[in-house]
């Protein structure tokens, strides 16, 4: 297929870890295919070790990251607005991008002022950010889940009938290693991993998870069977750090595959828990919002969410999947109905973008 590409190259912009796994396999299909792929990073986490690992072709737009001392989140969340364009913008006309793609919003208004299309993959709902009016309008397309609430974009939806975690957590493209498990001394569990979030982004204003106090109580009652494990992207206060897990970035899902239960204020771990097929709890003030989540806990049966304004239905939560006979093999039967019921994602994107690539 490669003398069906486009010479000119198709742009992806990632700008958190999470994009990295969710287009990394549309990319390397891509590239298989003989398409020529720019990707444009920022400095975030270990985003730019994750993309290092593909020898893609890549720059990064924001070396010196995008956090402003003394500055609020919304504040530095417009000057990142008007960095972030300017340089996207700026890059795309250099590179001569036939297409921009990714999950960062500004990248529909690069595309617009390129004059090339823009393909802005989403899996919030529209109701769960008020941000969606700066850059849907500008978008060629708005992938979403199709559980999604799309709100009055209707125009600009794509549906499809799948999850971003399925880009990377399908059994197509991931299997989880009971080797690495071992290697890093956590089997035969049980171990429980306790997610805390940072909850800083311009989206999360307002919102609270799983507080210190609310932490230290969750690793008090797991401690009682098994070991606590903390992935944490705020800092640590010293009673906490015996339980950091302190493992390689690409260890992560295998480690979460294997846990008796993850609890935790994300909503990225706790889809990634879910679909893995690993018993989930997410704290936070989102639950109720996001409807890929709503669906993998009310349809599958995958997850539960539970609302900050409500503890103890937490604690009663942990205790009754604590309480469960083979709780791992019920959650994997589950998760067996979800993926027979989904589409292959990763398929899906490449043709899609296939598909909105211009003719000329």
């Amino acid at each position: 297929m490669a003398n069906q590409s486009p010479a000119r190259p198709l742009f992806f912009y990632l700008n958190h870890p999470a994009h990295y796994h969710l287009f990394k396999n549309a990319i390397n299909q891509l590239i298989r295919e003989g398409f020529s792929v720019k990707v444009g990073i920022v400095k975030k986490d270990v985003l730019e070790d994750l993309v290092k690992q593909e020898n893609w072709d890549y720059v990064n737009l924001f070396p010196e990251g995008r956090r402003y001392k003394g500055l609020g989140i919304l504040v530095t969340a417009v000057i990142n607005l008007f960095k972030g364009e300017l340089r996207l913008y700026r890059f795309a006309r250099k590179i001569n991008a036939s297409m921009i793609i990714g999950s960062e919003g500004t990248l529909a208004h690069a595309g617009f002022f390129c004059g090339v299309p823009s393909l802005l993959f989403n899996e919030d709902d529209s109701s769960a950010t008020g941000w969606n009016w700066l850059f849907y309008p500008f978008a060629t397309k708005v992938i979403l889940p199709t559980c999604c609430d799309r709100g009055k974009w209707n125009l600009k939806k794509v549906n499809y009938n799948g999850y971003h975690e399925l880009a990377y957590l399908h059994p197509r493209f991931f299997t989880p290693d009971e080797h690495v498990v071992k290697s890093l001394g956590l089997l035969p569990g049980p171990y429980f991993i306790l997610r805390l979030a940072e909850l800083t982004a311009h989206h999360d204003k307002g919102k609270t998870g799983i507080t210190d106090t609310i932490a230290l109580q969750i690793i008090n009652k797991l401690k009682q069977q098994g070991r606590v494990l903390i992935t944490s992207e705020r800092p640590l206060k010293p009673e906490f750090e015996p339980y950091r897990l302190n493992i390689h970035p690409k260890d992560i899902f295998h480690v979460l595959a294997f846990a008796d239960l993850y609890i935790g204020d994300s909503q990225t771990m706790a889809a990634e828990a879910a679909v893995l097929g690993t018993p989930a709890i997410r704290f936070n003030d989102f639950v109720g919002k996001l409807g890929y989540l709503e669906e993998l806990e009310h349809l599958y049966q995958l997850t539960f969410g539970i609302k900050t304004t409500d503890a103890d239905k937490m604690f009663e939560k942990i205790n009754e999947i604590l309480a469960m006979p083979h709780r791992k093999s019920h959650w994997q039967n589950k998760r067996k109905v979800m993926l027979v019921e989904k589409m292959d994602v990763v398929d899906f994107m490449v043709e899609t973008i296939k598909a909105y690539l211009p003719k000329s």
